[in-house]
């Protein structure tokens, strides 16, 4: 008894080939993604290291209440060995007691891949860094503007 080709099921060359190359093309595809993936990891665990990093610099420097030393800067040793050292400048604001202060640091290692800075400009209410006189004078100023909004 003789088989018929026609019944004779199977796929072509040219079928295996043209599913191969799909196969390949998805499994390309999930490859580049599962790269980027580990890339974002990465990249968010280094931005929260630098951010605990930037906090001790940012508390070490609300925590110290002599202007001179701030504006002079300084260094702190962080864990793993690595070092911040940061500058500030600071500036009177319009108002009594206000200061504008623009902090810069600088974070390098041994073990960092790379050194990276991030500087910050804030706002800071210190009385004692407030010279009695320009104080004085700011108030007086304050007192006039409101003063000249409250009359009718």
């Amino acid at each position: 008894m003789k088989i018929k080709a026609s019944l004779i099921r199977g796929f072509t060359l040219i079928e295996v080939l043209v599913g191969l190359a799909i196969f390949a093309l998805a499994a390309l595809l999930l490859a580049a993604a599962y790269v980027n993936t580990l890339t974002a990891y990465a990249t968010v665990a280094r931005r929260n290291e630098h951010a605990q990093d930037w906090k001790l610099v940012y508390v070490g420097l609300l925590a110290e209440p002599d202007r001179e030393i701030i504006e002079k800067g300084g260094e702190l040793i962080l864990p793993d060995n690595r070092r911040a050292r940061w500058s500030a400048q600071i500036t009177p604001a319009p108002v009594a007691d206000l200061f504008q202060v623009s902090l810069q640091c600088d974070v390098t290692g041994t073990a960092m891949t790379a050194p990276w800075s991030q500087a910050m400009s804030f706002m800071l209410l210190r009385p004692t860094w407030s010279e009695s006189d320009a104080r004085e004078k700011l108030r007086a100023a304050s007192r006039e503007k409101l003063a000249k909004r409250i009359a009718p």
